[in-house]
């Protein structure tokens, strides 16, 4: 029997629980002739408790036209934008500030993200967060 070979690994952002056929999902799925159907059912499914929220997921693609997913945190300007209940980013994040978070927000946010993030510790996760934060214009308070 065949070994299960990896074919493609593809990376896309889509809303928690509203994942349909239509872009990114099917234009990013269809070329390896994935189910696209059978994706949009799982990854909703999964994803029900995150409605509305960014989820980054990577699907594997196997040659027997198989897949696996992982999903990852929201990304973190999704996550700030949630603490600061903004719309979006400052157009000049230099001149404009568009909202505040406290340090233990930004905490949560970078416990949150650990995992996904390339930081040896929470105290680091926390400055990479907080500087995300900056380059929105999102002010850290203590």
């Amino acid at each position: 029997m065949a070994k299960k070979q990896v074919v493609a690994e593809i990376k896309v952002q889509i809303p928690g629980g509203q994942a349909t056929p239509a872009p990114p999902v099917g234009t990013a799925l269809g070329p390896h002739g994935v189910n696209i159907g059978q994706f949009v059912q799982q990854f909703n499914e999964k994803t029900r408790d995150m409605a509305g929220t960014t989820v980054p997921v990577v699907i594997t693609v196997y040659n027997d036209r198989s897949f696996e997913f992982i999903l990852k945190s929201p990304p973190a300007a999704v996550l700030l934008k949630q603490a600061a209940q903004v719309a979006k980013g400052a157009a000049n994040p230099r001149k404009d500030k568009v909202g505040t978070v406290t340090s233990a927000q930004v905490k949560q946010i970078a416990e949150r993200k650990f995992e996904d993030l390339n930081s040896s510790s929470i105290e680091q996760a926390m400055k990479v967060i907080a500087g995300t934060a900056r380059s929105m214009g999102i002010t850290v308070v203590d």
